[in-house]
């Protein structure tokens, strides 16, 4: 069996089970309807979508950070290294090896990159040893940040930013990030770099991923598996391999194939709808 085909979810050990959730706001909007996902250990799920399909909320259900937005997990269950977790605190979660880089970077812009890293420690009980040896490593896979460590973080590039912000999430020794809209904002070139250290720290470190992303083609590239998300509801899933040569796909989140059509917002909503749910 190939390493594709191991880290399938169906054939691989599951770190996190999504099962059949709903999400409802302000006790009114229904903003997620039956999403099931699961991530095996080891792999890299994407969570695709155009804006306000439901991904970054998708993310916050399993991260239990819905309740600061007046959202909670209403149906169905998610389970974490076995245990179901949707009652826990975000921090009790942290511990538990689950962290969430949220959309949009949220860095402490008053603090130095190395104070923010280090405020990624904060849960840690294995000593001061074990966190400086971790910081070495956050800086091995981002030796831009070892650079401007004593700079303060506001006054940083956005990719740096992005860095410091995936690296204060590895900073808790996390078996399983969160990742919210990493290519958000950067340069083309910036994207590829972040997107091969997420490669990087999956391959050698063992952290299991999952990303929302609305950039298919970078996403669809670095995943092993993905889940296409429209109105709340899941759409399509599949191997990213698949999915990248799917002509649905094709044409309405990568921007080729179908009859001439260049994008997906070319298409009326209905229209997409229908050959998504036939």
């Amino acid at each position: 069996m190939s390493v594709a085909e191991n880290l399938k979810p169906e054939n691989a050990e599951t770190i996190l089970s999504v099962n059949n959730i709903e999400v409802i706001y302000n006790h009114v909007i229904l903003v997620l309807k039956g999403v099931s996902l699961t991530v095996p250990k080891g792999g890299i799920v994407a969570i695709l979508g155009a804006n306000g399909a439901g991904k970054t909320t998708t993310l916050r259900a399993v991260s239990n950070l819905l309740r600061g937005e007046r959202g909670e997990v209403t149906k169905g269950n998610i389970i974490f290294n076995g245990a179901e977790i949707q009652d826990l605190t975000p921090n009790e979660l942290v511990q538990r090896g689950c962290i969430q880089v949220m959309e949009g970077r949220h860095c402490f812009g008053h603090l130095s990159i190395e104070e923010n890293l280090m405020t990624g420690a904060y849960t840690r009980k294995d000593g001061a040893a074990a966190v400086k040896d971790h910081l070495d490593l956050v800086y091995q896979y981002f030796p831009r940040l070892k650079e401007r460590r004593k700079s303060l973080a506001g006054y940083t590039s956005g990719g740096e930013q992005q860095m410091c912000a995936i690296g204060r999430a590895l900073m808790s020794k996390p078996t399983m990030i969160l990742l919210d809209e990493p290519s958000m904002g950067l340069a083309p070139q910036l994207v590829e770099e972040i997107f091969e250290i997420v490669r990087d720290l999956n391959q050698k470190e063992g952290v299991s991923f999952l990303l929302a992303e609305q950039n298919t083609n970078i996403a669809l590239k670095y995943a092993t598996y993905g889940y296409i998300l429209e109105s709340g509801r899941v759409v399509m899933d599949g191997e990213a391999k698949e999915l990248r040569e799917n002509e649905d796909v094709k044409e309405f989140y990568l921007g080729t194939g179908g009859e001439g059509r260049k994008s997906f917002k070319e298409v009326k909503h209905y229209r997409r709808r229908k050959r998504w749910l036939a």
